[in-house]
């Protein structure tokens, strides 16, 4: 099997997923099992002659994203009360950081945070684009910290805009703005000090054309990007539907990449790195499991949510379950080999 085919657990465990009536040990013992023969097919793929051909293909990816409407569909226009009732107080819907100490997910929401300010290099008074900003965890995090910045955030999503502006309002920010637009064709003639992009890569195909466009969009000399992305710690590979029928692809990341740690560093046309850093992928299991803890404890609440969201009481229990398995498999995947299997990359790049 190549290595770019996804596990197929629909096809086996979809009916019993959604009526809910397998234990979680037992969906834990099959997610190991299915990650398991996934790790086999990547060091059966190697590195070198794979990853080259990986990489050539995203070259020639005709628009920098597919399927945004999906995208958006899958994550960013369901409800924003959902994702009150699992996220921390942030609404950090990406990896947060435990291991300098964190206690609780808010805590550990403010962990990674901090790091992103530390490592992007950012001080008051610069100009932020926080590329794909999500419900704002970031933007409206800078914008507290940061009050001479101007704070701009680009989603594709109205939901996530009008969350954001309401909440800055809620809160007395008068630094922060935010655009909405697909990748493929939003177009702007600013540039930026910084430029932020949390867990937005994994939606992208072809880097070259992504890096290219971020690239004018940025100080010259002393302009940086900032990336976090999650990754498998050697081979990139594409969530797909058509091949496989993937239950992850089709329910969740529709079009999306699994990069590798080294994948952006083939891309370095318009940027270049100045640095990288690995953060070990147990972070990202402990934040998934906190998600499905709050879920679980908040299920009265989201019920009524997702009734009217997905059109009926009987599809509302379809998706509670769905979500659940979402967030277990996130928390197996992270956790599996103690956090270095697949990982969270950070690196921060600047213009030729």
């Amino acid at each position: 099997m190549s290595v770019v085919r996804r596990i197929n657990l629909a096809s086996i465990y979809e009916p019993a997923l959604e009526s809910g009536l397998l234990p979680d040990a037992v969906l834990r013992t099959g997610i190991r099992y299915l990650l398991s023969r996934r790790v086999a097919q990547c060091q059966a793929a190697g590195g070198g002659a794979y990853v080259s051909n990986y990489v050539k293909t995203l070259r020639h990816r005709e628009t920098i994203a597919e399927c945004t409407k999906e995208a958006n569909e899958q994550h960013y226009e369901v409800p924003t009360e959902f994702f009150q009732l699992c996220l921390g107080k942030r609404m950090k819907y990406s990896s947060c950081l435990y291991e300098n100490g964190a206690k609780t997910l808010e805590e550990a929401e403010d962990a990674m945070l901090d790091l992103y300010v530390q490592r992007a290099e950012i001080e008051d008074g610069m100009s932020i684009l926080d590329l794909g900003c999500g419900w704002g965890s970031l933007s409206l995090y800078l914008a507290e910290r940061f009050p001479n910045s101007k704070i701009t955030g680009l989603s594709n999503s109205h939901g996530q805009r009008e969350h954001i502006l309401r909440t800055a309002k809620e809160r007395g920010f008068s630094n922060v703005e935010v655009l909405t637009g697909d990748i493929n064709e939003f177009k702007m003639e600013r540039t930026f000090d910084r430029i932020i992009s949390i867990e937005m890569l994994e939606h992208m195909k072809n880097y070259a054309s992504l890096l290219s466009k971020v690239s004018k969009w940025l100080v010259p000399s002393t302009g940086r990007l900032f990336v976090h992305v999650f990754a498998h710690k050697n081979v990139p590979y594409d969530f797909k539907t058509e091949d496989d029928n993937s239950w992850m692809a089709k329910y969740f990341f529709t079009g999306g990449t699994m990069p590798s740690e080294e994948l952006l560093l083939w891309f370095q046309d318009d940027l270049v790195v100045k640095d990288r850093w690995t953060v070990n992928g147990k972070n990202y299991g402990q934040t998934s499991e906190e998600w499905l803890k709050r879920m679980d404890a908040n299920k009265a609440q989201i019920m009524p949510i997702f009734t009217k969201a997905y059109g009926g009481a009987r599809e509302a229990n379809i998706w509670f379950q769905r979500w659940r398995v979402f967030y277990l498999s996130v928390a197996e995947l992270f956790n599996y080999n103690d956090g270095q299997e697949w990982v969270v990359s950070h690196m921060l790049f600047s213009r030729r």
